[in-house]
């Protein structure tokens, strides 16, 4: 069991490392429905994952000069407050089986909502006024911050969506970079809100990190050859499938 969790947190490195996503998207249902950990701790522990192998991660692109640190502060400024909110509303619901339901609940609809980012980004309008776009990336940002906390899905797809409609100018390496960059200290606060509640596994997060690490630097090289509409449509069909998946395994859901 070992051995596939470090194998599965080096697919997940590669693709972070890649397109900006995979983190939560890939990585926390794949240990819900494959290796049957509790999505509480699987949401918590991929957390700490996502801002770990994310921050290695920024320090590739940064080499190549990727990263717009405004934009991703501006993101900041709404997300974090977002997550701090989720997290307080979380420690007032008891642990129980309706939270867990709840969980795969949202966790499913984040991934469907991530599927619908990547697939229909691009025929979305492209606003070039900069004031717009400084007022609405804080407004949205609440928003990913809510949805990273309660799920760990969504931040890279549809923070990467957002920078695509908010700032078309951007290349699609500075949009993945600087999504990257916002997701570090986004996913450590809502991961060690979560530690802070006992949803993390050390040694599943010890090991996902020994697969995910050594994995970062193949991913950046690759974002810079293949071509995005490859790589959008497999995440595209791949996160689906996810999210069917999830969905029909909750007990007791509403057809």
């Amino acid at each position: 069991m070992l051995v596939n969790f470090i194998l599965s947190g080096a697919a997940g490195g590669l693709l972070i490392g890649m397109t900006g996503i995979g983190g939560g998207s890939l990585m926390t249902p794949l240990l819900v429905m494959g290796f049957g950990i509790p999505p509480a701790t699987a949401i918590g522990t991929d957390l700490l994952y996502a801002a770990l192998t994310k921050a290695g991660a920024v320090a590739c692109h940064q080499r190549h000069g990727n990263v717009s640190w405004r934009t991703a502060g501006w993101l900041l400024v709404g997300s974090l407050p977002g997550s701090g909110l989720t997290l307080w509303i979380l420690q007032r619901i008891p642990a129980s089986p309706l939270l867990d339901q709840m969980l795969r609940q949202g966790l499913a609809v984040a991934l469907a909502l991530t599927t619908l980012a990547l697939w229909k980004r691009r025929a979305l309008p492209k606003p070039t006024d900069t004031p717009y776009a400084r007022i609405w990336t804080p407004v949205l940002g609440f928003f990913i911050g809510i949805l990273v906390t309660l799920s760990s899905v969504g931040g890279g797809a549809l923070g990467t969506a957002l920078l695509l409609v908010l700032y078309p100018s951007f290349s699609f390496s500075t949009i993945v970079a600087t999504e990257l960059a916002h997701a570090v200290p986004l996913t450590l606060l809502a991961g060690l809100g979560h530690l802070r509640l006992g949803h993390v596994d050390g040694t599943l997060l010890a090991a996902l990190l020994a697969g995910s690490l050594p994995r970062l630097w193949a991913g950046t090289r690759l974002n810079h050859h293949l071509p995005e509409k490859v790589t959008r449509a497999g995440l595209s069909l791949l996160l689906l499938g996810l999210a069917l998946g999830l969905w029909h395994s909750v007990p007791g859901k509403i057809a």
